[in-house]
């Protein structure tokens, strides 16, 4: 079954406490913060089905950074004002969503 695909990129920092999490933690907390939001994330197939989310690099543990990237694969379009507000009211103190846009349709 085919289905629409919308790639949504968005810039996030973090700092604060929350530059002592792992990457894989940070994707653990992107997974869980979506599914609160109610954000339409595309789930992978397969035997081990998981969201579509991607963090370009791994930043080191103990690290602030203010322009980290980040991109989600949507199953419906949202308008990005509204998904950087569902998005930021599941995120704890020290990651923030900086700016979001569409990057293109993709299926």
């Amino acid at each position: 079954m085919d289905q629409q695909v919308y790639k949504i990129d968005f810039v996030f920092g973090k700092n604060g406490m929350m530059r002592y999490i792992s990457h894989l933690d940070l994707m653990r907390l992107f997974t869980r913060a979506s599914r609160r939001a109610q954000l339409p994330v595309k789930i992978s197939e397969g035997f081990s089905p998981h969201p579509k989310i991607s963090v370009k690099r791994a930043l080191k543990l103990g690290l602030s950074s203010d322009a980290e990237e980040a991109s989600m694969a949507l199953t419906s379009r949202i308008l990005p004002k509204d998904f950087m507000e569902k998005l930021q009211s599941q995120l704890p103190e020290g990651i923030e969503v900086k700016s979001v846009n569409y990057e293109s349709r993709v299926g």
